[in-house]
């Protein structure tokens, strides 16, 4: 889902600065991506990431400040800033009420307390594709730092992205579909640095791609190549079914982009609505499997079945409820499955169970502060625009 929905919106940012068709796009930034992530492995996604990173938060910083200036008729950012809540006050509003258009998208307190939660820990917590990055430090220590790391520059995104998205709506109102906010925001750069900004987009889409290809040949070729298939098979031979697993991934993301993410009307929503389908039974695998030695295999497969079975249903007959909420629900409902198997199957420790008596959970001093500090700026920013 996710190799699909980011291949799509590159190919579209792309398509939008050179004018080139999205196929095109796509086959550029597969070709792009395995270049080197192929030959490179998790060592060079994760070099070039720090490169790309930079340029994207002083590029996204740019782009705000030229948009919000605009907006003032070039007296300055903070003009331009207030000029927009007065003249879209509405789009700043993160917690939104029944009446509301969007509330199906962002259900009211839901939000704070419901599903979000659950796919936040999916995707932060179980999701091969970002714990990678943490098993590969070299240290404890060094995981944590760069996880307090991860979480102030995903304070940016609102100032890189959001606010580029709500400028567009006084600078853009016209645009097809609101994907093409950001490109369109993108073209207020001079042109020497809009290349420079567009190359580390490019960049940091293709890393994003080459991570999840990784994730992808990894979880294939270890879970299921060498477990089930071939017991006895040489690194060589796992590097080379690890490739043609990421290359058949590539050409799988680039045959369904389109008829996915093309026909929905945000990638960003897409990515979230379908996804949604199978976190909740993830984080009950995950959950149970680590804190609970009595859960069994049975448990865990219907949590997975069941995930996405209740979340088909309820995105079958019940369309109009929030998306978000229907993760919640769906992931009470598999506690309840899960535990139930559990516990008809007689209660009794699994021999493969997880042992955690060793395992310490404490963190350092250093990562307790910055997470506190974290905690207060959101505190501060729901504060703000309740």
């Amino acid at each position: 889902m996710n190799l699909t929905s980011v291949l799509y919106l590159g190919s579209l940012a792309i398509s939008q600065f050179i004018g080139v068709d999205m196929i095109y796009g796509m086959i550029f930034l597969v070709l792009f991506s395995m270049a080197y992530s192929v030959y490179g492995g998790l060592k060079a996604v994760a070099m070039t990431d720090i490169v790309q990173v930079i340029m994207l938060v002083l590029g996204g910083l740019f782009v705000s400040y030229l948009a919000l200036n605009q907006i003032s008729g070039d007296n300055g950012v903070i003009q331009g800033f207030t000029t927009l809540m007065e003249k879209a006050p509405e789009k700043f509003d993160m917690i939104l009420s029944k009446d509301n258009p969007n509330y199906i998208s962002l259900p009211g307190i839901s939000v704070l307390i419901g599903g979000l939660w659950i796919m936040n820990i999916s995707y932060w917590g179980f999701n091969q594709y970002i714990i990678q990055r943490a098993l590969a430090a070299k240290s404890l220590q060094e995981a944590q730092k760069g996880m307090a790391f991860a979480a102030y520059v995903k304070l940016f995104v609102p100032i890189i992205v959001v606010l580029p998205g709500i400028c567009a709506v006084v600078l853009a109102p016209d645009l097809a579909k609101a994907d093409q906010a950001y490109p369109e925001m993108m073209k207020l750069l001079p042109h020497g640095l809009l290349g420079i900004a567009f190359a580390a987009l490019v960049a940091a889409i293709a890393s994003s791609l080459s991570s999840m290809s990784n994730s992808i040949s990894t979880i294939f070729t270890m879970d299921v190549y060498k477990k089930l298939v071939n017991p006895a098979a040489s690194e060589h031979k796992l590097v080379f079914v690890g490739r043609m697993t990421a290359l058949i991934a590539m050409v799988v993301a680039i045959l369904l982009a389109k008829p996915l993410v093309g026909q929905s009307q945000q990638a960003f929503q897409f990515i979230q609505e379908f996804t949604g389908f199978f976190t909740p039974g993830i984080v009950v695998i995950f959950l149970f499997g680590f804190f609970w030695k009595k859960a069994s295999a049975n448990s865990a497969l219907a949590a997975a079945i069941g995930s996405v079975v209740f979340s088909a249903l309820f995105y079958k007959f019940l369309p109009e409820f929030p998306f978000m909420d229907r993760v919640g629900v769906v992931f009470i409902l598999c506690c309840i499955v899960a535990a139930a198997i559990t516990l008809l199957s007689g209660t009794k420790e699994q021999a493969n169970a997880i042992d955690l008596h060793d395992v310490s959970f404490k963190t350092t001093g250093g990562f307790n502060v910055a997470a506190m500090g974290v905690i207060l700026i959101l505190i501060a920013i729901y504060a703000t625009w309740w």
